[in-house]
């Protein structure tokens, strides 16, 4: 069976307290909204040291699914939002979705 892939998730990892900058950025940008996660970094420029006890910054998670003909405006606006091509802002990445379940709206996907 040949699987035509119509929805892309975005995955935006971002400095604690950028996600409202994501999500607000992906809105206007014509997606519905992302799910936020919190999580840790442990990249080579992440770690820093306070007291000799090395802190490792939280960060935060943005899951953005959107129908792949908005994809590319919506990263370019997260892009643009967050600065993301500035060092040490994070990073975000496009993974084709194949198939989606429990999207509540059909007429709007």
């Amino acid at each position: 069976m040949e699987s035509k892939i119509q929805h892309d998730l975005i995955v935006t990892i971002v400095n604690k307290g950028d996600a409202e900058k994501v999500v607000d950025a992906s809105r206007k940008a014509g997606a519905e909204g992302g799910t936020i996660l919190l999580g840790r970094g442990t990249g080579i420029h992440e770690q820093t040291r306070l007291f000799g006890i090395i802190i490792e910054p939280q960060k935060d998670v943005v899951l953005t699914l959107v129908k792949r003909s908005i994809s590319e405006q919506v990263l370019e606006a997260i892009v643009a939002r967050t600065e993301l091509n500035k060092p040490g802002r994070g990073i975000a990445y496009v993974i084709p979705v194949d198939r989606v379940a429990g999207i509540t709206h059909p007429q709007t996907w």
